[in-house]
């Protein structure tokens, strides 16, 4: 068994979470005006929100792959959520692919146009932090929109993946 097996699980969940609120968002058929507008305290609007979720995902798994993901740094930012569905499934083959072999998390990774360095674990313990906070945040903007967010806790997860049961 590899080390990384370990890691399979917060990170397939952290890809699951995501798409599965991009995919209910999606559903919700809300106007532009409920897309746009942020609630207290939040990043912004729900669109703008899991943009920003999923390629910051791409930023830190593109970073432990060492290879690059154009979307991520462009500076267009029409989106919708066809395009978060595609990116959300290449992040999620990067990720297997990332974890698929040793992951030094001691190596130094050079960020922020060469001004810092950071080890490559840290990579992966923000993409699960950062993405959780921020899916929150667009549970809460559904909330005050009167909108039941889906269940995305990783015990939801479980059942949809057959890692829990009954017994």
């Amino acid at each position: 068994m590899s080390v990384n097996e370990i890691l399979l699980d917060a990170i397939r969940h952290n890809n699951w979470a995501t798409d599965q609120l991009v995919t209910f968002c999606a559903a919700q058929d809300l106007s532009a005006e409920q897309l746009a507008t942020p609630g207290i305290g939040t990043f912004g609007g729900i669109l703008a929100t899991l943009r920003h979720i999923i390629t910051a995902d791409g930023g830190y798994v593109r970073r432990l792959a060492d290879t690059q993901l154009p979307w991520v740094d462009s500076s267009d930012t029409a989106t919708d959520f066809a395009l978060l569905k595609v990116w959300t499934r290449e992040l999620s083959d990067l990720w297997e692919l990332v974890l698929a072999k040793p992951i030094d998390a001691e190596r130094v990774i050079v960020i922020d146009d060469g001004v810092r360095e950071v080890r490559a674990g840290i990579f992966l313990a923000q993409a699960v932090n950062h993405a959780n906070h921020h899916r929150e945040q667009v549970c809460a903007i559904l909330t005050g929109l009167g909108i039941q967010p889906p269940d995305i806790q990783a015990w939801e997860y479980a059942w949809a993946t057959g890692r829990i049961w009954d017994r």
